[in-house]
């Protein structure tokens, strides 16, 4: 199980808070995605996920 020590959402360089739920969510659909992926590091101590429309 991966502890989630903090995790941010920013739009438009504005906070938005999370409940713990989404931020479940949220972080359990990035390392899901990231342990799809090849030549990830198995230990994660950092992600950053930036996405700019």
């Amino acid at each position: 199980m991966i502890k989630v020590e903090e995790i941010k959402l920013l739009i438009n360089n504005k906070y938005i808070p999370l409940n713990p739920i989404m931020s479940k969510v949220l972080t359990n659909i990035i390392i899901g995605f990231l342990d799809a992926l090849k030549g990830i590091p198995r230990e994660k101590k950092h992600i950053k996920v930036e996405i700019s429309l």
